[in-house]
């Protein structure tokens, strides 16, 4: 399996390759957890558990803090190269648009962050790799 910069989504299947392949190259990985649902609540709280952040992020649910503050995080950890996991994403009734805002900037991090001009010469490959989860009413197809 090979590790690419940017957002792929992956079937939950996936992920244990995504993970193996990144131990094996000694990646460090990050896994974004906001137990099947994706407001805007859930995705700050996964985000403030699991990712390095500079500045530290307050109480708030501001977007343009959490990019910031997940950009300066990442960059301080002075790797070349980062994995994020987000194996239960999905939208929720009621906050569709906060999914693809989530997307968004995550995707916009990875970008800079892999711009020597940002980074004063030191880039990070980021990547993201988002497996939404089954919905409630979603069933697996029939073994045989």
């Amino acid at each position: 399996m090979v590790i690419e910069r940017g957002v792929h989504e992956v079937s939950g299947a996936d992920i244990p390759g995504i993970l193996a392949e990144a131990a094996r190259q000694g990646v460090p990985v990050f896994t974004l957890s906001t137990a099947g649902r994706t407001d805007k609540e859930a995705f700050f709280g996964a985000v403030r558990r699991t990712l390095p952040l500079d500045p530290p992020l307050g109480s708030g649910t501001v977007w343009d803090a959490l990019s910031d503050s997940i950009w300066g995080g990442l960059h301080e950890l002075r790797s070349p190269r980062v994995v994020i996991v987000w194996p239960d994403a999905r939208p929720v009734a009621g906050a569709e648009g906060v999914f693809p805002i989530a997307l968004s900037i995550l995707r916009d991090v990875a970008e800079s962050l892999a711009e020597a001009r940002y980074t004063s010469g030191r880039p990070t490959r980021v990547s993201v790799y988002v497996a939404p989860a089954p919905s409630a009413g979603d069933t697996a197809p029939p073994k045989g």
